[in-house]
């Protein structure tokens, strides 16, 4: 082995010792929720230096970063995230997914609206575009759950790993994790915020998303309205 891959794999070995990823964890299958991945920084007022951000910066998370970080301890990543086709960001977010984790582990459907009337207090707060009809104001708000296509996938290549991990702090995940720890399977749990203690009771190994926080993020120019 060379020096330059030595050197590699001692970088990647110490990132892992960093968040509690050691050996003991096996194969390890990561398992992406993006919906609630891409959320994670959404309010964030730091960037990665601990700097306070400027009025106009927010946060994204990074898909080339999010694959790479995978990368240190996952020997395969699955990625989930709905579809617009009518709205070009949307195509080329999953353009880009498939790109960095490849077009078989890139899980997609079409996004799906909702109508949702606005209360007195809601449209005092609401920041999203407004539709009338005779019922009063609206927005659509965005709805495409992956819980039923992350369960299956986990189960599915349950042979194929000896830990899941799981990016998400969706507590109808609990029932899931129960299932793979009864069969004998580790769980890695990677979540922004707070969650369920019975989510995090069912992990071997919790990590924040603000502890990951410089592996992912980059600094995005926030649109004008």
């Amino acid at each position: 082995m060379s020096v330059a891959l030595k050197f590699k794999e001692f970088q990647k070995e110490s990132k892992r010792a960093q968040y509690g990823i050691g050996h003991e964890f096996g194969l390890i299958l990561s398992l992406i929720d993006f919906g609630n991945v891409d959320y994670w920084y959404e309010f964030d007022n730091f960037n990665r230096d601990g700097k306070a951000l400027k009025d106009n910066e927010k946060l994204n998370v990074d898909l080339e970063y999010l694959k790479q970080f995978c990368d240190l301890f996952s020997y395969n990543s699955k990625f989930y995230f709905g579809l617009d086709s009518k709205k070009k960001e949307s195509i080329h977010l999953i353009a880009s997914a498939r790109n960095f984790f490849g077009k078989t582990n890139v899980v997609t459907k079409e996004i799906q609206y909702i109508q949702h009337y606005l209360n007195d207090l809601e449209k005092k707060e609401n920041t999203r575009s407004v539709t009338y009809d005779i019922h009063g104001q609206y927005i659509k708000i965005p709805k495409c759950n992956f819980d039923v296509e992350i369960c299956i996938d986990a189960i599915r290549l349950a042979d194929k790993y000896d830990t899941l991990c799981l990016f998400s702090g969706d507590a109808d995940f609990t029932a899931l994790l129960r299932f793979l720890k009864y069969q004998k399977k580790k769980i890695i749990l990677i979540k922004g915020g707070r969650v369920l203690h019975s989510l995090v009771k069912a992990s071997d190994l919790v990590i924040n998303a603000q502890e990951i926080k410089n592996e992912l993020v980059f600094i995005k120019q926030k649109s004008r309205r």
